[in-house]
């Protein structure tokens, strides 16, 4: 049985782009995707897209393209854990023979014109009602509320500090001046970070992702194939998922601990690896927290000694584990899971510039999803595996 590859990487304008919707963002990504691996658009006989375009934007994409007969055609929704999961049910379709050439995109556009960037994603007041309503009166009104929840737990229980999520958004910045595409270049210390306005504490500004307007996809078909297309291949080797179900109530592991524990445990075993021969990460940073936290359910670290891992160097340029070396959401650009995933295959290729990482044989990417809810593991490498 055949592996599978990434062939085609697509990235439309990122951040504040205005005029085109998520639908005609998400039709170009396809296309470059498509043209980066020097293929016909024709030649894709499946097509995997993130939930966030509304109307049923599976089919609305492919009419918009030209694409028929497909033998994959999908929505697929698990937030920001999505992009990995849409890839490994592309590589497992390749590989069972149900298609042969799959596309994945992500596209969504937030950020209007003239609007704060905070604004975004705001829940109007109106939909507060019922149960639902009691958290939103002790106000735990946003996502960010309930992250800070996580990360204030883990404090509690480990005596993480914000000093330490910290030095994660600034060794995430430091990799961001390196990146031309990257939405936030300036560097930022220590100090900057700590007199960032809160959010919801115990997160700071600089604690918190981007939003930005966009679309990525990419390609992926079988390993022989891949060995005859215009670029090098970029081979996935394990994958997994994780759900955990924690109830954020008395007795429950909300965060403490993750559903990378199991994702990254049933990734690495597809893909014959352990941590320690982990060359980079590229993680998914919505907030600081889910960083350190990733890290430690991922075994680079034990269970509260992120924030020390990450405090001293580890995760920056020169580094033993360079993670998010784009600049990651924090800094770079948010697009879900596909953040993570195309700087994996940047990597992979060696189309890093100034940014490029020497040792890239095994790149594990992470993608989290809802409040905790979700969460993806790729292990992707420039190697094929056992090659």
């Amino acid at each position: 049985m055949t592996g599978t590859s990434i062939v085609g990487l697509g990235m439309t304008e990122l951040g504040r782009v205005y005029g085109r919707s998520p639908r005609r963002l998400a039709a170009d990504a396809v296309r470059l995707a498509a043209a980066d691996a020097g293929l016909a658009l024709g030649d894709l006989d499946g097509l995997l897209v993130s939930h966030g375009m509304g109307g049923s934007p599976g089919i609305e994409l492919a009419g918009a393209l030209g694409l028929r007969d497909l033998r994959l055609l999908s929505q697929v929704n698990a937030f920001g854990a999505t992009a990995g999961a849409m890839l490994s049910y592309a590589a497992t379709a390749i590989m069972s023979g149900t298609a042969t050439t799959v596309a994945c995109v992500f596209a969504d556009a937030p950020l209007k014109p003239k609007k704060s960037a905070g604004s975004a994603y705001n829940r109007d007041a109106r939909e507060w009602y019922g149960f639902g309503g009691m958290t939103a009166a002790l106000g735990l009104r946003s996502v960010n509320s309930f992250y800070a929840l996580a990360a204030q737990r883990h404090m509690a229980r480990y005596g993480t500090t914000s000093e330490q999520l910290g030095a994660i958004a600034v060794s995430t910045r430091e990799w961001a001046a390196r990146n031309p595409l990257a939405q936030m270049r300036d560097p930022i210390t220590l100090a900057d970070h700590q007199a960032s306005r809160w959010v919801s504490e115990p997160l700071h500004l600089l604690d918190c992702c981007l939003v930005s307007n966009g679309a990525i996809a990419v390609v992926v078909t079988s390993a022989d194939r891949a060995r005859d297309l215009a670029r090098p291949p970029v081979h996935l080797w394990g994958w997994g998922q994780g759900h955990p179900g924690h109830r954020k109530e008395r007795g429950s592991e909300f965060g403490l601990t993750t559903g990378a524990a199991t994702s990254g445990a049933t990734a690495m075993k597809m893909a014959g690896i352990t941590p320690s021969d982990v060359s980079m990460c590229q993680l998914y940073d919505c907030y600081t927290y889910t960083v350190l936290v990733s890290l430690e359910d991922y075994g680079f670290c034990a269970k509260g000694e992120g924030g020390a891992f990450a405090a001293s160097g580890a995760l920056g340029p020169g580094g033993s584990l360079p993670t998010n070396t784009g600049g990651g959401q924090l800094s770079a650009y948010y697009m879900w899971g596909m953040t993570p995933v195309s700087e994996a295959v940047i990597q992979a290729r060696g189309d890093g510039g100034e940014r490029q990482v020497p040792a890239n044989d095994v790149i594990l990417v992470s993608g989290n999803g809802g409040i905790l809810d979700h969460h993806s593991t790729l292990v992707v490498s420039p190697h094929q595996k056992g090659a």
